[in-house]
């Protein structure tokens, strides 16, 4: 039985490498490392599809090392310290590193990603780390230090499409069909720009095909034959922006019930719980906000609970923080705030901030009257006493309108008697 057609069609050697030429193109970074032989550890950052544990076979490849791959999902601090054993055994005089290949890094604890730091730091080996999210986040200061990171991009059309030209006509089975595309536009927008997704689906069309027939490429076959045979739900997708949209704007609606299903589609597609808390936590400020300032609270005990326990148990905490949510008053308040603040500073750049309000560290500062004239507020009456703050140009400006809910309702009235 043949080999699926993203398999098929993994380059062999670098120069077949679809996309990324800010990194691979001829005297680019990673380029430049790979003909010199000596790469650096690093973790390249991308959405799915678009080629990172292909790469990092390329390169494996091209500099002749030893590879070993561990996947974050199904892998533990045990199966860590087995690939360094193995590593150490490989390595011999003057032998180049092997090459650790980690998918989803971003999916190990701080232990497991501890027991990396010994060996990326006595080059036992070279580690290649594969995420999806942001390393900056996901990843540990102490192993970000030690590694490169180099990001890819999506894959443009014109990659995608060259990726379909390619398999019609030299991949060994396509390419004894008689295969006509009228246009390419849906399976683009199915794969969401993902190349093995593309590619899956390619193959999924052409297998509905009669035998010895000629076949003929349409957006209104295409979306008809495929949407009958995958979930259309991916996490680096159309569908993946579509239903965390539905998921926020349900919650922004005050729908609970909409809020759990959009939830539970998206846990069921085994989106990144990470992700999802996150979403949560910028909701809770976005559009909750001062109207019940707990909601973030919550939101980020959620991330931080994901983050220890996992899939499924997550699940719970993660429902309960959605319905929390849905069910909270709402107000966008600081939100509009923060963006009213920066449209102003960006059409009024480099205002001057008033002298009071300045700190005066040295004696120079101070003779310029740097703080001079402040008033600390704590030494009057209710601990408030009436001075600007704002540049001169901006201190009739209004950036920030109290909202109507109850709890802004309260701050409101406050703000009131202070004047």
């Amino acid at each position: 039985m043949a080999a699926p057609l993203p398999e098929r069609r993994r380059p062999k050697t670098l120069s077949d490498y679809i996309g990324q030429k800010h990194i691979v193109g001829e005297g680019a970074v990673l380029s430049s490392a790979i003909k010199s032989g000596h790469i650096p550890s690093f973790i390249l950052w991308g959405p799915p599809g678009v080629g990172k544990t292909t790469l990092a076979r390329l390169i494996a490849n091209t500099l002749d090392r030893p590879f070993s791959t561990l996947s974050a999902i199904n892998s533990g601090v045990k199966d860590i310290r087995e690939a360094i054993d193995n590593a150490k055994r490989k390595k011999f005089f003057n032998t180049p590193n092997p090459i650790l290949f980690i998918d989803e890094i971003h999916r190990f604890t701080k232990a497991q990603q501890d027991s990396l730091l010994g060996a990326v730091e006595d080059g036992t080996l070279t580690l290649i780390g594969a995420t999806t999210e942001n390393p900056s986040f996901e990843v540990i200061s102490a192993l970000l230090s030690r590694c490169q990171v180099y990001v890819l991009e999506h894959l443009s059309k014109e990659d995608l499409i060259t990726m379909v030209d390619s398999a019609i006509t030299e991949d060994e089975i396509l390419k004894k069909r008689d295969i006509k595309i009228e246009s390419y536009d849906a399976m683009l927008k199915l794969s969401g720009g993902d190349g093995r997704k593309l590619l899956n689906i390619l193959e999924i069309f052409v297998n509905q095909q009669p035998p010895a027939q000629p076949i003929v490429i349409t957006d209104e076959s295409v979306e008809k034959i495929i949407q009958q045979n995958i979930n259309i739900y991916d996490k680096g997708g159309e569908m993946h922006y579509d239903t965390i949209s539905a998921f926020i704007k349900s919650i922004r609606g005050s729908d609970p019930d909409a809020a759990v299903y959009y939830l539970a589609k998206m846990i069921a597609s085994g989106e990144d719980p990470l992700f999802i808390c996150r979403r949560m936590i910028i909701a809770a400020s976005e559009d909750i906000g001062l109207a019940n300032p707990n909601a973030l609270l919550l939101a980020n005990n959620c991330l931080q609970a994901t983050h220890a326990i996992g899939y499924p148990e997550a699940r719970i905490p993660m429902s309960q923080t959605a319905i929390y949510l849905a069910c909270s008053p709402k107000s966008n308040a600081a939100y509009m705030a923060i963006n009213n603040a920066m449209s102003y500073i960006k059409s009024h750049p480099n205002q001057p901030i008033p002298l009071h309000l300045r700190n005066a560290p040295t004696k120079l500062m101070k003779e310029l009257g740097y703080g001079k004239e402040y008033k600390y507020a704590h030494n009057y009456e209710n601990n408030y006493i009436e001075q600007t703050h704002l540049p001169d140009e901006a201190k009739n400006e209004k950036f920030f309108e109290i909202g109507n809910s109850e709890a802004e309702k309260r701050m409101t009235a406050w703000m009131l008697k202070k004047k």
